[in-house]
């Protein structure tokens, strides 16, 4: 390089990417998915922001999307079931919880419902809160702020006030505590 000159790319010594052709948008999506599980909605967004913003883009990614579910490298069934069989194993996350995410995925309705309803009959809600509970350690709380920090942190983690209470009270925590959090704003930070 001489002086005086430098490159202003952000990418130093590459070529500047111009939208990719049909196989290569089909090598970057086996190479996305080989780095990270992602549902047809994750991998579309990606998609779209390397081919043309038109017509013929939008044929490109749903070339691509088809040619990987008929490989079945790209499954959204498959991915609920594994992702949320993670999420209860090692996180101990409620229902809700991993509804939630499923959805922030682009995953269908139709496909959480199955999902969920199969991985959570075996195990009951109370049983799962109780493992979240031992898992993130937490211990039986001394006054009303602590209360309201457990039951904070069991709602993020998605378990419902019907088995947040039962929990409560077999720490023998205070009615007049468990009065007072029932009626706090659970989404006002700690």
């Amino acid at each position: 390089m001489a002086f005086g000159t430098f490159n202003r790319s952000k990418n130093p010594g590459k070529q500047p990417r111009g939208p990719l052709d049909a196989a290569a948008l089909y090598d970057y999506a086996v190479r996305s998915l080989g780095r990270k599980m992602r549902t047809v909605a994750e991998l579309k967004r990606l998609m779209r922001r390397r081919v043309e913003p038109d017509e013929t883009g939008e044929a490109k990614v749903e070339a691509v999307v088809l040619r990987l579910k008929e490989l079945h490298y790209l499954d959204d069934t498959r991915y609920a079931s594994d992702y949320t069989r993670l999420r209860v194993e090692n996180e101990k996350f409620g229902r809700r919880r991993v509804q939630q995410d499923l959805v922030q995925r682009g995953v269908h309705g139709d496909v959480i419902g199955k999902t969920l309803d199969a991985a959570y009959s075996e195990l009951p809600e109370a049983e799962l809160a109780r493992r979240y509970i031992q898992r993130k350690r937490l211990r039986k709380p001394a006054n009303e702020k602590e209360t309201a920090r457990i039951v904070r942190s069991l709602v993020r983690a998605g378990f419902s006030m019907g088995t947040i209470f039962p929990l409560l009270k077999a720490w023998n925590v205070e009615e007049a505590t468990l009065e007072a959090v029932a009626e706090i704003d659970l989404d006002r930070p700690e």
